[in-house]
């Protein structure tokens, strides 16, 4: 377990190794910092159940924008969908992790070294300086299927944005936020680029229409017909 691991509870980013002075994600200054030490005593990561297979895993209290990660109990070994920015050693195990991208890969590096979870995100974001100082043992190139999990890229609000598919949930992230009338396509991106894949998402929607019923995105759950209601109204309006 490394020692030196710094938590920015701005924003819940982590930085592995020495103190830097400000954070390489929101650019809080080092006096935003905590050692990982200190942020597992005070921050829990939380379980609220999405459905009989899907957990929803989230810090308590809230650790700045942390992106909230899923467990998911596939028919062979459970993985998470992201991971938290705490690392608490009492969690139940996992085999893996998939990210969807690079913004926030958490404690990931601390919960591979405890379990021997393997680390997988699409290599166009494995490139990416946030992501490098950590251990990647699949960077992906393409889609995906392992265990009923199925991973689709599409691109946009970076390279190597990836979604997810597990029975009837559809793991977006921060793609497009908050659900609802206010919701807008993630503004740290090249708009051109995820209007683009916008496209693409409502036609992985539109294919499995019959079978999908929730999204699980960053920081919410909601009824996949709501987010579509929301998201059709966004791009009409770009």
């Amino acid at each position: 377990m490394t020692e030196k691991q710094w938590v920015c509870v701005v924003c819940g980013y982590n930085m592995i190794g020495e103190l830097p002075d400000v954070c390489p994600f929101c650019g809080a200054r080092h006096d935003e910092f905590i050692t990982w030490q200190a942020a597992e005593k005070t921050y829990r990561v939380t379980p609220t159940r999405v459905n009989e297979r899907i957990t929803q895993l989230v810090s308590v209290p809230r650790l700045g924008i942390e992106h909230a990660a899923y467990r998911i109990e596939t028919g062979g070994a459970p993985i998470w969908i992201d991971c938290p920015s705490a690392f608490n050693r009492d969690l139940e195990p996992v085999s893996a992790k998939f990210f969807t991208h690079k913004d926030f890969m958490g404690a990931c590096n601390q919960y591979r070294a405890l379990w021997g979870a393997k680390i997988g995100i699409h290599a166009r974001d494995a490139e990416n300086p946030l992501a490098k100082q950590f251990p990647v043992d699949d960077a992906f190139t393409g889609g995906f299927e392992i265990d009923g999990v199925e991973a689709i890229h599409v691109g946009g609000h970076t390279p190597g944005f990836t979604m997810y598919v597990f029975g009837e949930v559809l793991f977006v992230c921060d793609f497009a936020f908050p659900p609802g009338p206010t919701m807008q396509l993630n503004p740290y991106s090249d708009m051109a680029a995820i209007r683009a894949s916008a496209r693409n998402v409502l036609a992985l929607i539109d294919s499995r229409a019959s079978s999908l019923t929730t999204v699980c995105g960053y920081n919410y759950v909601v009824d996949l017909d709501d987010w579509r209601c929301d998201f059709d109204r966004l791009l009409e309006a770009a």
